[in-house]
């Protein structure tokens, strides 16, 4: 767990001189989950339930250009297994990388904090790992 969280970072280093260089390009980000055995459903349904109206707001906000999640549709290796993948297209590096007050967001959306705070702590308690990975596009027609 510990290289994993390492090498996050290092990804997540060279962001701020992508941010600084690509200004008014899209920033795309990867999140994956990989939720405990028989546990893929109910991550899904609390997903739905308490994430997924943020990132839509965010959307609607000109935060983020577009979300959505993608299942494999069969099976891998256990350790190379993910169960939900959740691209984020945001505006830019910039937007992607600053601070953003998501908590107004949150009450403004989920009025009865407890339950809501609840079911996050439930959604993140039955995942086996988690991890970003911003991407790229490769311009497989520049020399």
């Amino acid at each position: 767990m510990r290289n994993m969280f390492l090498w996050c970072v290092l990804l997540l280093l060279p962001t701020g001189i992508l941010a600084q260089s690509v200004p008014d390009k899209p920033f795309v980000v990867e999140y994956y989950y990989k939720t405990k055995w028989g546990h893929a459903d109910e991550f899904l349904k609390l997903f739905k339930k308490n994430h997924y109206p943020l990132l839509k707001k965010e959307v609607e906000m000109g935060r983020m250009l577009k979300v959505w999640m993608d299942q494999p549709r069969y099976h891998t290796t256990e350790d190379g297994r993910w169960d939900y993948r959740v691209t984020i297209v945001f505006k830019n590096a910039t937007v992607a990388n600053e601070p953003f007050d998501e908590d107004a967001l949150k009450k403004q959306l989920f009025p009865d904090q407890q339950t809501y705070q609840q079911e996050e702590q439930r959604r993140f308690e039955i995942l086996d790992a988690h991890w970003d990975l911003p991407v790229k596009t490769v311009d497989m027609e520049a020399k």
